[in-house]
């Protein structure tokens, strides 16, 4: 065994060359050959000199040939930290987080295995190919949503057939035109995965899979609300065939399909005019939601076509809104055979296209035909039976384009900023107000427009101040340039209130907005001399301090 006279802790980059002669040395040298120290000999000696460049060059190398007992192997170099002992050397590398132990070696084990060219680029080629995906999967985070910039978006498309990416192009072109990544997988797909590492590989969800009983890799029903409770949103299609899981979804966010699997939509007074009879289950439906938010500011003027089946919204959920529903006249039935019984969807009560937005501003769509995003109907002329308007083309492509925009918070989505309260005429934020005091309360609201922020003008935003229950209700005024503020009076009262900003309107995020303030009391050296209020009380005081001193006067000096 080598015997060292001395430890040392060497930050350097490596390499670590041996050094051929009567007595075998190492060499330890920084790149470049600018320090180098030999650590031992077999003579136990322990001295410190300069070697050449030509032995620290940075590169890889590995010591070969003939070692007798007692002689000391190194492997690889890079940016290493080295220690050495009495009895071994280690060379810890800090880049692959691996270390290389220097042991002794014995005459049957003499020759040393020498690293071959072909493993060690390929050794490189895997640090490379780690580098760069460990690289691409931070930048893939960083690009997700954010609400400084809302559209920045990332979406999952899984479909029963990848024909559907031409058959639904328009649709699918559209959102690739307005910024978004789609990444198109078959529902059956086994490397579908949602996130990776604890983080969300995506932002939206589209499923056009109706068929699917079950989707491959990890995702399920619970990971497709577990991936909306997380504030992403959901795009479903459903149709006449559509399985459990597709019906399953839809019930756990308040939307509950027809339960005959045979029944589909059908209107014998609004269906849409062909050149055939048919069953009319292709409908000509024009029951939209009246709000520019979700359907634009642009009313749609011809019917949309729909073909698919109804649903019904839970009356316990009151986040669910219909959007487009049927007419009067339409029930949900088996087209092919009779009624034996009263449908169990009938009438406007019908929903063909309704939205969900969660409480934490995740959006959902929910509609029963697949077909209503197709090529086919956005492209097609539509008549309305008993109307003699006849439209070149369907609303479809209008409504859809629409609606996506709201789904994916291109539209409807509010941010607050500059959050701040004061007394009238300060500008500073107290810490505590005291009773009486006159403030005043700020906060901006801006809408996101697809592509900027932009002032949100509303009349109806309230500030409340409150404690246990609101002392003060007022609506704020607004500047039109996205301020809003509102004055008052603080109430007789003193503890710890509240600011509260909370702001619901339909279709657009909800704002929920709280700052915590004191209130106290006036101290005793700040009330008034003279209570206005307390005259009265001033004056029964003296007027009896003067009937007493009249009485005594009289009674005194009478006779």
């Amino acid at each position: 065994m080598i015997p060292l006279t001395k430890q040392k802790n060497i930050e350097h980059a490596c390499p670590v060359n041996y050094i051929g002669g009567d007595e075998p040395r190492w060499l330890i040298g920084s790149d470049g050959g600018g320090f180098n120290q030999w650590l031992g000999a077999r003579n136990g000696s322990a001295r410190k000199g300069r070697g050449g460049s030509g032995h620290a060059r940075g590169r890889a190398k590995e010591l070969a040939g003939e070692l007798g007992e007692g002689v000391y192997a190194v492997a690889r170099t890079m940016p290493c930290e080295t220690s050495a002992s009495l009895d071994s050397v280690s060379v810890r590398c800090q880049p692959l987080l691996s270390s290389i132990t220097i042991g002794r070696l014995t005459s049957q084990s003499s020759n040393p295995k020498r690293l071959k060219p072909d493993e060690e680029n390929m050794a490189k080629i895997s640090i490379a190919i780690v580098f760069i995906a460990s690289f691409s999967l931070l930048l893939a985070f960083t690009r997700s949503f954010s609400t400084e910039n809302p559209t920045d978006r990332r979406i999952l498309v899984l479909v029963d057939d990848l024909a559907l990416k031409s058959s639904h192009s328009i649709f699918f072109t559209s959102l690739q035109a307005r910024g978004f990544e789609l990444d198109f997988k078959l529902s059956d797909d086994p490397k579908i995965a949602l996130q990776r590492y604890g983080q969300y590989l995506y932002d939206g969800l589209i499923l056009f899979s109706p068929t699917a009983e079950r989707f491959g890799g990890s995702l399920d029903v619970a990971a497709v609300l577990d991936f909306v409770d997380s504030g992403k949103d959901l795009i479903v299609a459903a149709d006449a065939s559509a399985s459990d899981l597709i019906r399953n979804i839809a019930a756990e966010c308040g939307v509950d399909f027809d339960e005959d699997p045979s029944a589909v939509v059908i209107d014998h007074g609004s269906y849409a005019v062909s050149g055939t009879e048919g069953d009319h289950t292709l409908i000509a439906a024009d029951g939209f939601i009246q709000s520019g938010v979700l359907l634009g500011s642009t009313n749609i003027e011809a019917p949309v076509l729909f073909k698919g089946i109804g649903h019904s919204l839970n009356p316990s959920n009151s986040l669910v809104l219909n959007v487009l529903s049927a007419s009067p006249t339409a029930y949900s039935a088996n087209p092919k055979s009779k009624l034996s019984s009263p449908p169990s969807l009938s009438g406007s009560s019908i929903s063909l296209v309704s939205v969900v937005q969660a409480r934490n501003n995740a959006r959902a769509v929910f509609s029963g035909s697949l077909d209503l995003f197709s090529n086919k109907f956005f492209k097609s002329p539509v008549q309305k039976a008993g109307s003699s308007n006849k439209y070149a083309k369907s609303g479809n492509q209008q409504f859809v384009t629409e609606l996506s925009k709201w789904v994916f918070h291109e539209r409807g989505h509010l941010k607050a900023v500059n959050v701040r309260h004061h007394r009238v005429g300060e500008t500073a934020e107290p810490a505590i107000y005291r009773i009486n005091d006159d403030l005043e309360y700020l906060v901006e609201i801006y809408e996101w427009s697809g592509s900027s922020w932009e002032p949100y003008v509303a009349d109806d935003v309230q500030v409340q101040f409150y404690m246990m229950s609101p002392y003060v209700l007022k609506t704020m005024s607004t500047d039109k340039k996205g301020l809003y503020h509102a004055s008052f009076k603080v109430p007789d009262v003193y503890g710890v209130f509240q600011f509260k900003v909370e702001y619901q309107r339909l279709g657009y995020t909800s704002l929920s907005l709280a700052k915590q303030i004191p209130v106290r009391p006036f101290r005793h050296n700040e009330y008034e001399r003279f209570i206005p209020t307390a005259f009265p009380y001033y004056g029964a005081s003296f007027s009896t301090m003067a009937g007493f001193f009249i009485f005594s006067f009289v009674y005194l000096y009478s006779k």
